[in-house]
């Protein structure tokens, strides 16, 4: 009898290490599943491609700004990007910001700080002139200003495809 008791801690032990080993590599693909989508996202979002943002972005998309209100819908969003942001600034993700949470049944969580160029500022941000951002201020003139906000995206994973559904934006 004493040696069930052994090797049934044993046993426990094993699944224990086992489920442990797979809840620490799930978080990481998902990790780099939100780390892709989001550079997608932007690299579509910084170069007007929207072909590539209608395929990312889910049509009852909901948006939170903080300083602009909601918006809701992709279409809203789309337009928004056209009239606001493409050729006006480019989004960087800033490095080591990104946090990922999963979203039983649903998807995920991405949370970070991102970092918005103007045109004008291509001297500290080589990529805005490959973007065709070319801009450059004239010498002496003052600087636009480096913007950095915080965010909130809810991407749902349905029939294979990831969505973003939700976005919040704030501390601007």
């Amino acid at each position: 009898m004493q040696l069930a008791l052994p090797k049934s801690f044993l046993c426990l032990l094993l699944l224990l290490g086992s489920t442990a080993a797979f809840s620490q590599t799930e978080p990481s693909k998902l990790f780099e599943t939100m780390q892709g989508l989001d550079t997608q996202l932007f690299d579509a979002a910084n170069h007007c491609d929207y072909e590539k943002l209608t395929a990312l972005v889910d049509e009852n998309l909901e948006f939170y700004h903080d300083q602009g209100g909601l918006m809701l819908g992709r279409q809203a969003f789309l337009e928004s990007i056209k009239r606001n942001t493409c050729g006006v600034m480019v989004r960087e993700l800033v490095p080591g910001t990104l946090q990922v949470y999963p979203v039983k049944g649903y998807g995920a969580i991405e949370m970070g700080t991102h970092r918005f160029h103007h045109p004008g500022h291509e001297k500290e941000f080589p990529a805005a002139k490959q973007l065709g951002m070319t801009r450059f201020l004239d010498p002496g003139a003052d600087e636009w200003q480096v913007g950095e906000a915080k965010f909130l995206h809810i991407w749902q994973l349905k029939d294979g495809t990831w969505k973003l559904t939700r976005v919040v934006s704030y501390a601007h």
